[in-house]
């Protein structure tokens, strides 16, 4: 014992990591949590940056209510949080072909009328789809300075 509390390079090691793994677990368990409309704003503009173009063809038009809270899941149970938007959403389903692969997704542009002319919008429609090569089935129909729509 003696040995050990004459080492006091090794005892403040030991506590700097302690404390260092405190800190980096606080954080884990009390970091805000993202807003989902922000995160998917971010999604949108790196696959407009990045992505390639495909041909596609919209599938089908939805309209989707949603509850007024929506469900955040954390460690320690769950915590409901407003949505910004609590209105209608409208999702566009729509699918695309990559190397002989189809792929069949939905995007919500309730955000982005600005791009979509929701009255010239139907299923059967042509499109463009911008894909992530590296991960193909991650696309968007509309960004938010972009459209596909035709």
């Amino acid at each position: 014992m003696n040995t050990l509390l004459a080492d006091w390079k090794l005892i403040l090691t030991f506590a700097a990591m302690a404390l260092a793994a405190i800190v980096m677990i606080g954080y884990a368990f009390f970091r805000p949590a993202e807003n989902p409309e922000e995160l998917e704003r971010k999604r949108r503009l790196h696959l407009n940056q990045i992505g390639r173009i495909a041909e596609g063809q919209v599938v089908e038009l939805m309209q989707h209510s949603v509850d007024s809270h929506e469900k955040t899941k954390k460690v320690f149970g769950s915590r409901a949080r407003p949505l910004p938007d609590a209105g209608p959403r409208h999702l566009v389903s729509y699918s695309y072909a990559i190397s002989g692969v189809t792929y069949q997704t939905a995007q919500d542009i309730t955000g982005l009328q600005s791009q979509v002319r929701f009255e010239r919008l139907v299923a059967g429609q042509p499109a463009s789809i911008k894909y992530d090569p590296s991960n193909p089935s991650d696309s968007i129909l509309v960004a938010d300075d972009w459209s596909g729509l035709r």
